[in-house]
């Protein structure tokens, strides 16, 4: 992941350093990729897709019988490969071996990742040179562990560099550098996936593209700021001083998260020195340690406690350090455990019965498998070599072996083949690979979600023709818990091949097994899938809750209830779809007989937001299956966990193969794809107005495919003095701060009559400071967290706008300090005038921006409620129904609620004007969107 470009003899005159370009080439490049691991196969395969001729691969010898993946990668496409233990002997290049790599004719050598000595002679062997990557912003962190020393340090940035080889070690010219910002949760390997390695495989592409192109500069390296690190691969480096600053600690725990991690020695009181390794840190904002266990680590002079939370070690300056993991011998255990764990003896081992005994040989020989040994209790998996490639095949062909839940925590948690064996018999017995209605085995990959005294099974893959799915290339994306932002699990990343395969079942299904289906018959599985809904109320409101924050109360009635609603109501609509008779004038003396028929569209595309993921999802899709279209739906990329529960309740519902299809992954592959492709006949889109012009471009220029559009919104709430004050104050903050803001119908402004202005603010903000903030699954919780960190930085932002332009925060308008998680506070502005950005644009957060207006120019306020191009919703609180029916009958908005807010139910129709989109959701109106009118003439 980091190591250097290693050479041996002086460079020759071509690889001295020079400012300007590389020369203009003549010759076709002809290149030999040098080096190993997923990283220089992804580096090869984005080569060949750019037409880069690559003449030969050479990579390190086998281990263990396994080849590494770019020899792999390379024998695919048929490049020749030569596997090589070692360049040189004794110092000197090895001839035969100088003779194989003369023998492709390379002009360029590229080195994506390289663990081994390069002689001078291959480096300066190729007419036009050798490039190498290398982790770090050069000259800064040369060295094998240049990722591990850019946290350790502190670096504000991290990058990588491709420069040109010498005979320096990373000392050679810079032919490009890219940085990135470092943020305060990024470990090691954090670092590595979300920038080092994606930007760096595309980066290595481009180097040699330049030097295609005869523009690659060779900018020499300075000397200034140069450092040179310690490699972290040798154990002596990788001890962790605890007498500095907690910050420094930190940064060097997660320098080393996961591999190899920091080392100390704990003290036991009998004296015995543990030597143990250290995961998951995080500076912690407690000043004090009440209930904390005293722990003694060796050689630190300042105190460490553990509690339920972890260990906590405290740095020169006092503050603290929390560790969540700690590794002793081979077994990782939660660090706040270790006492107990320190105090257990070892297990009794399970005495195995007859079946369970066939599944110890099925699990036997998947080891064997991957390691190439013979498999006993103490066999340890890393110590094998295993690496983390392996980790995910083991887990995957257990899970799909034995049909039991198991993560890559398991068997870092019991790694030897003993433990690992118990951990999987125990959670076969406690039935944990099952559900409560499961009549349907477990043939998914899947994570298994342990919240609200629940184990809940969720699928990961796509669901595509009744079955679960690996996305193309086994591609997923990453899905991350918005109350502490730890990731869930990845899911499948849907490329526009999956979407295809996805739209063409859709189709077939269509026009075959789904016409078999009669109107009642459908309607009768709808009915079906409601119950099962019901069953599993609680599981999906818990999977709501942990996969878009929403406050579990608030899933259980909102999120699930009202989806539950939708299928029940829409499954009594399925057989009372009906045409009409239409009386023409005939040509006499014959007689016509003209009636229309409502029928479905065909294949349905849903692309569904983040704020209700599972609620989005029932909305349109119980219209639209009703109505006897097929679907494919793509939830929101940050939270599709219900939506991939609901397609396994389908499967047991009885829905045919390809009826209902569900494709994760990001909107601008797997939701344009949808947007653009032929056999998609319509398309219900909800979301911001931005992405939704797009996607109306795209129905357009694709097939004119019909589509409706629920976009954004800048909804009024008008308060009238005579109105009941506390009601007003009660759902005015509901209006806003319901599903901690996230929701389209929010009052994105509040229009207060002057005379109870000052009072109505005064009792917002003093209901604000009782609601509480924290996990949405705690059943007292009044505001959970914002979906994804993006969303919570626009708050901000937008927040700081609106001070800059003047308004007045009276409260909030930051994230919630001392608490882990993406959490916002309630925030109030007041003062805000028309022209001000936070009185035009939707902050789709908890923020209520309240102006004043005098009562004597009504025609004047409806003006400034109707000044914006958004017209989804719109509220008014008096006690004049005269004049609530006035504003009722001018507002500009497709929702207009009096003395009540967020008051929608499955019946009534819903939808905006002007730029929040058209089209309905919900109520017989729905149905339309999903239905075509054909009208029959006959003549007789």
């Amino acid at each position: 992941m980091g190591d250097p470009v290693k050479s041996d003899a002086k460079t020759n005159g071509f690889h001295k350093a020079t400012n300007g370009h590389h020369q203009q080439q003549q010759e076709e490049l002809k290149i030999a990729i040098i080096g190993q691991s997923n990283f220089a196969a992804e580096v090869l395969e984005l080569l060949l897709e750019r037409d880069h001729l690559i003449v030969g691969v050479f990579t390190i010898a086998d281990k263990a019988a396994r080849e590494d993946v770019l020899a792999t990668v390379a024998r695919q496409h048929g490049i020749p490969v030569f596997k090589f233990s070692a360049w040189r002997r004794k110092g000197v290049p090895i001839p035969e071996v100088l003779e194989q790599y003369r023998s492709v004719g390379a002009n360029l050598n590229v080195l994506p990742f390289c663990s081994q000595f390069i002689p001078m002679e291959v480096i300066d062997g190729a007419a036009y040179g050798s490039i190498c990557y290398h982790p770090s912003i050069l000259p800064l962190h040369r060295g094998a562990s240049a990722i591990s020393w850019t946290l350790i340090e502190g670096d504000e940035r991290a990058g990588f560099s491709i420069f040109w080889a010498d005979d320096g070690l990373d000392t050679g010219p810079i032919l490009l550098q890219k940085q990135c910002p470092v943020y305060g949760d990024d470990t090691l390997d954090t670092l590595y996936k979300r920038f080092l390695y994606p930007e760096g495989v595309t980066a290595m592409a481009e180097a040699v593209d330049m030097i295609a192109a005869g523009t690659a500069p060779k900018i020499p390296q300075t000397e200034i700021g140069a450092s040179y690190d310690p490699a972290l691969f040798r154990e002596e480096n990788q001890y962790l001083n605890l007498n500095q600053p907690a910050v420094r600690i930190f940064n060097f725990i997660r320098g080393l998260d996961s591999v190899p991690g920091a080392l100390a020695v704990v003290q036991m009181e009998d004296g015995e020195e543990v030597p143990v390794r250290l995961y998951g840190a995080s500076l912690s904002a407690r000043r004090s340690m009440v209930n904390g266990k005293p722990i003694q680590f060796k050689g630190s002079t300042g105190s460490a406690f553990v509690t339920r939370e972890g260990i906590f070690i405290t740095g020169t300056d006092g503050s603290l350090v929390r560790v969540r993991r700690i590794k002793r011998g081979n077994r990782v255990i939660p660090a706040g455990e270790w006492f107990e764990q320190m105090g257990t003896t070892k297990a009794t081992p399970l005495v195995l019965t007859e079946k369970e005994q066939e599944q110890d040989t099925l699990l036997r020989s998947i080891w064997k498998s991957i390691l190439k040994v013979e498999i006993g209790p103490e066999t340890d998996f890393f110590a094998c070599g295993a690496g983390s490639m392996d980790v995910v095949r083991l887990v995957e062909e257990v899970k799909d072996t034995l049909e039991v839940p198991i993560d890559n925590e398991t068997l870092f948690m019991a790694p030897m083949y003993g433990e690992f064996l118990q951990e999987v018999i125990q959670r076969m017995r406690s039935g944990s690979n099952g559900d409560r209605v499961t009549n349907i085995p477990l043939d998914y990959k899947h994570v298994v979600l342990k919240a609200n005294r629940r184990q809940i099974v969720v699928p990961t893959q796509l669901f595509i023709n009744g079955r679960f799915v690996d996305a193309e290339g086994a591609k997923t994306i990453p899905i991350v818990n918005p109350t502490n932002e730890k990731v869930i699990c990845d899911v499948a990343n849907a490329s526009k091949a999956d979407v295809d395969d996805a739209v063409q079942a859709a189709d077939e299904a269509f026009r075959g097994v789904w016409t078999s289906v009669s109107a009642r018959e459908r309607g009768q599985l709808m009915y079906r899938l409601a119950e099962l809904m019901e069953q599993h109320r609680e599981e999906l409101a818990t999977i709501e809750s942990i996969d878009s924050g929403a406050v579990y109360t608030l899933a259980l009635k909102t999120h699930v209830g009202m989806s539950i609603d939708a299928w029940r109501y829409y499954a009594g609509w399925a057989d009372k779809i009906e045409g009409s008779t239409i009386p023409v004038s005939p040509a006499r003396p014959n007689r016509v007989l003209t009636f229309t028929k409502k029928e479905p569209i065909g294949v349905c595309a849903l692309i569904t937001p983040w704020n209700y993921p599972l609620m989005m999802l029932s909305w349109k899709m119980a219209a639209c299956i009703a109505a006897g279209n097929t679907v494919v739906i793509k939830p929101a990329q940050v939270c599709p966990l219900t939506a991939l529960k609901f397609a396994e309740l389908t499967v047991r519902a009885g829905f045919p193969p390809g009826v209902i299809n569900v494709v994760t992954g990001t909107g601008s592959l797997a939701g344009q794809a949808l947007a653009d492709h032929p056999a998609v006949r319509k398309l219900g889109f909800t979301g911001s107005t931005p992405i939704g012009k797009r996607i109306m471009a795209s129905c357009a220029e694709s097939n004119i495919k019909k589509c409706s559009m629920e976009l954004g919104g800048k909804s009024p709430l008008v308060i009238f003095a005579d109105c009941d004050l506390e009601k007003a104050v009660r759902l005015g903050m509901s209006s806003v701060f319901f599903n901690k803001g996230e929701n389209c119908i929010a009052a994105g402004r509040l229009f207060v009559e002057d005379r109870i202005h000052d009072e109505f603010v005064r009792k917002v903000i003093r209901g604000i400071k009782t609601m509480k903030i924290g996990d949405p699954l705690d059943r007292a919780t009044a505001h959970g967290p914002q979906n994804h960190r993006a969303h919570l930085e626009k708050l901000q932002e937008y927040c700081a706008i609106g001070v800059k332009e003047g308004a007045k925060l009276l409260y909030g308008g930051k994230r919630v300090p001392k608490m882990e998680g993406l959490f916002f506070e309630p925030t109030v502005f007041t003062d805000v005038e028309d022209h001000m950005y936070i009185a035009r644009e939707e902050s789709f957060g908890p923020i209520m921006v309240i102006s004043k207006f005098h009562a004597s120019d009504f025609d004047a306020l409806v003006a400034r409620a109707n000044s914006t191009e958004y017209g989804l919703a719109s509220g008014v609180f008096t006690q004049d129904i005269a004049k609530a029916l006035r504003f009722a009958e001018r507002v500009e908005a497709g929702t207009v609620f009096v003395n009540t807010y967020n008051k929608t139910d499955v019946a009534a129709p819903f939808g905006g004007f002007k730029q929040s989109g058209f089209g309905k959701d919900l109520g017989k109106e729905a149905l339309n969107e999903y239905l075509k009118t054909k009208c029959v003439t006959v003549e007789y």
